[in-house]
């Protein structure tokens, strides 16, 4: 029986280590390609050198496309991290059998397929003049990544104690200073990795702004879709490899944030 588990327990293992590589390969062949000296996308590279990044931020086109996706992020992962605590802190105190029909609405950018998504947001932004602008593409990022900060937020809420909010409210607390001195805080962790989480949903967000940009507004995945088409170097590479450190970057700042908070990494 000792020996079976071991079996299987070994068996796991490979598995899981034989997963991890196949998920990770894709990116470290990426990766070395970004660093390739060669003049088109060949691995392993002939040499190593930095070319390829030097292009991309010289090509007017790439920063033009990357500063876009900047202001982008920024604004709609700010007002989604506010009205998705907002909604999470105002379900979590409903009691009506509304609740769960706001939810549901709410959420349902993570449910429904992201191509008939965009399909409907096209359809309503070009009644309402948005297509093809900054403001249309911050407001469509918002309904995208609000559920991110909404689950996220819930699930810290959901272990909460409302005792506390109770004790300071007892002591002459205003709601106002409650939320700010007690709730705020003890939610933070959650809050900022909600925002994290839709930055990165932003950042990599493709679909959608396929439908909604135009030449003149093209966040950089949208370059990157019309790159891949036409004429391809490593370039492309160095675009993916900015990506994946990006969103890198964001997990190893959400991470630092819940152990110095002690938060449990599952909420």
């Amino acid at each position: 029986m000792f020996q079976s588990e071991r079996f299987w327990g070994g068996l796991r293992g490979v598995i899981n280590v034989l997963l991890v590589i196949y998920m990770l390969a894709p990116l470290v062949v990426t990766l070395v390609i970004s660093f390739s000296s060669a003049l088109y996308l060949t691995f392993p590279p002939p040499g190593f050198s930095l070319q390829w990044y030097e292009k991309m931020f010289s090509n007017p086109t790439w920063t033009r496309a990357l500063w876009t996706s900047l202001k982008i992020l920024v604004p709609a992962a700010f007002i989604a991290t506010i009205f998705g605590t907002a909604a999470a802190l105002a379900l979590n105190r409903m009691t009506s059998r509304w609740a769960l029909v706001i939810r549901g609405v709410l959420m349902a950018p993570l449910i429904i397929p992201v191509i008939i998504t965009a399909a409907a947001i096209f359809g309503v932004f070009r009644i309402w003049g948005l297509y093809g602008t900054l403001h249309g593409l911050i407001i469509a990022h918002v309904i995208l990544t609000l559920p991110f900060v909404l689950s996220t937020v819930s699930a810290n809420l959901a272990v909460f104690d409302r005792r506390l909010e109770d004790a300071a409210m007892n002591c002459g607390a205003t709601p106002w200073m409650t939320f700010r001195r007690v709730t705020l805080p003890l939610i933070s962790p959650s809050v900022m990795s909600g925002m994290l989480f839709a930055m990165v949903i932003s950042f990599d967000e493709l679909i959608v702004s396929l439908f909604l940009s135009t030449p003149r507004v093209r966040p950089v995945t949208v370059q990157m879709w019309s790159n891949i088409k036409g004429d391809t170097d490593p370039t492309i590479a160095a675009i993916a490899t900015v990506l994946f450190m990006f969103s890198l970057l964001a997990l190893l700042m959400d991470g630092i944030a819940r152990r110095r908070s002690g938060q449990a990494p599952g909420l």
